[in-house]
């Protein structure tokens, strides 16, 4: 099975009341994104908007290709391991791990580990994942 051509893996954490800093506090990482609830967010274009919720995000490094064993160990070794900290962050908030998974081919395919898994499972974080085609299959 050929692997998937490119692979992006962002750990995300929201809710209505999140807080980001209490969340750093808690997870003991520094996010890559955070945003309270009711923010104005301004973006390049000189558009902003109002933040509907708070948001506290952690990228992994894209990987080409796809290796997502690798993008969870690299977020998950930048955070606690106390699992009373995530039940207490899931239990609360929408925790998410968001996978981007990119195709060149029409064939391609991804294995997860059975470890990576169970680091997800055991911490409460859904995993929830896009799949973009190949621009070559049209």
């Amino acid at each position: 099975m050929a692997h998937l051509h490119k692979s992006v893996a962002t750990l995300r954490i929201s809710g209505d009341d999140l807080v980001p800093q209490d969340v750093t506090a808690m997870l003991g990482g520094i996010p890559t994104l955070a945003r309270t609830k009711g923010e104005v967010i301004e973006y390049e274009s000189g558009r902003t908007r109002i933040a509907k919720f708070g948001q506290w995000h952690l990228e992994a490094e894209n990987t080409v290709p796809e290796d997502l064993d690798r993008q969870v160990r690299e977020i998950l070794g930048q955070l606690t391991n106390d699992l009373a900290v995530w039940s207490a962050l899931s239990h609360r908030f929408d925790v998410d791990l968001f996978c981007g998974w990119f195709m060149e081919g029409g064939n391609e395919g991804v294995d997860i580990s059975s470890a990576t898994l169970l680091s997800l499972g055991q911490r409460g974080v859904r995993l929830g994942i896009d799949i973009y085609g190949s621009d070559n299959d049209a």
